[in-house]
């Protein structure tokens, strides 16, 4: 029986990862990189300081630790600014009612998002108030595929990793899932996240009787 569920941020509940590629984008092409849509897969549900790394590579820069800290800071300033924008609205479409449902279900509701700024975010949602555990990136120490995060949203749930489902759209995400020994409904194409055990396009096309078929 699932008896907990945790939620990404970006790309499962809302679009922040949008933000996030604008922010990217600019800054990469400070340094002559153009960011493509399909290289910022590659961001997706890891760190800031590793996006960057990425990015320096796509472009085979090579900077001092200091200089990357000071990009990374600048990316994020750009990305809260961009985010103080976001609305309910922005909400996909069903998923508030879904949360509702689950906790009426007397499941336990997390949020894991390797985002230092997912607090916020889902306050500016109005949707802080239906989760029981939040988990972001000032709390972990390492980020997605690494189980950690997903594994600390179980402790703070007081649920058992086996009995948790996990709401992913990024790889590594899938895999930090399946890594903590849990079910995993992958949202998105099944040619990106085809090890998770379940495939929806989008998240409230889940449906809560599938939950112990998986």
């Amino acid at each position: 029986m699932i008896e907990g569920v945790i939620f990404d941020l970006d790309g499962v509940i809302v679009d922040t990862a949008h933000y996030h590629y604008i922010a990217w984008k600019r800054l990469a092409s400070e340094f002559g990189v153009t960011l493509t849509t399909q290289q910022n897969e590659l961001l997706k549900g890891v760190s800031r300081m590793r996006s960057l790394e990425i990015i320096l590579e796509l472009g085979k820069i090579h900077l001092p630790e200091a200089e990357k800290v000071a990009l990374a800071k600048k990316k994020n300033k750009w990305f809260v600014e961009y985010i103080e924008a976001i609305r309910p609205e922005e909400i996909f479409a069903g998923v508030p009612e879904m949360l509702a449902n689950y906790r009426s279900q007397n499941l336990k509701i997390a949020l894991a998002s390797s985002s230092k700024n997912a607090p916020r975010v889902i306050e500016l949602l109005g949707i802080a108030h239906l989760f029981d555990a939040l988990v972001d990136g000032t709390m972990i120490t390492h980020t997605k595929p690494d189980p950690e995060i997903f594994l600390l949203a179980a402790k703070l749930l007081n649920v058992s990793p086996d009995r948790c489902l996990v709401f992913e759209d990024a790889e590594a995400g899938v895999e930090a899932a399946l890594a903590a020994g849990m079910k995993c409904v992958g949202v998105g194409s099944a040619e990106q996240l085809g090890k998770a055990n379940y495939i929806v396009k989008q998240t409230a096309d889940f449906d809560l009787a599938i939950l112990n078929k998986i």
